[in-house]
């Protein structure tokens, strides 16, 4: 059966995971032509983990790297937290996929719009 897979992966089960096994995770599964939608997000720092480890994987011809978009928590942190530097509520989801097959059309507060192309 042709067709796109697409991957939702629980906030539960990437709370048991490191930060290394996400980032494999999302890459094994975006190089083998998934998409992944992440149903809790990365934090910045892990998003900055994944582009750095996805530019070490790109390889011209083969994985052309990946496209990646958020939208944000709804809640805004506290007055008292920016003051106690404490870090805010990260995204509310996430879709990853592969660079030449998925392309973000428009992204919202609500929405995320996305064109995916089979290879």
């Amino acid at each position: 059966m042709k067709g796109i897979q697409l991957d939702m992966i629980s906030k539960e089960k990437l709370d048991r995971l490191t930060v290394v096994e996400k980032i494999r995770m999302i890459l094994d599964g975006v190089e083998s032509g998934k998409i992944i939608v992440l149903e809790s997000g990365l934090t910045p720092q892990e998003e900055t983990k994944l582009i750095e480890a996805t530019m070490t994987k790109i390889t011209p011809g083969e994985f052309s790297g990946i496209e990646i978009e958020s939208y944000p928590s709804g809640a805004s942190q506290s007055w008292l937290g920016k003051l106690l530097k404490k870090p805010g509520i990260g995204p509310r989801l996430t879709m990853i996929g592969p660079a030449d097959q998925l392309k973000m059309i428009k992204r919202d507060r609500d929405v995320i719009s996305a064109l995916v192309s089979s290879r």
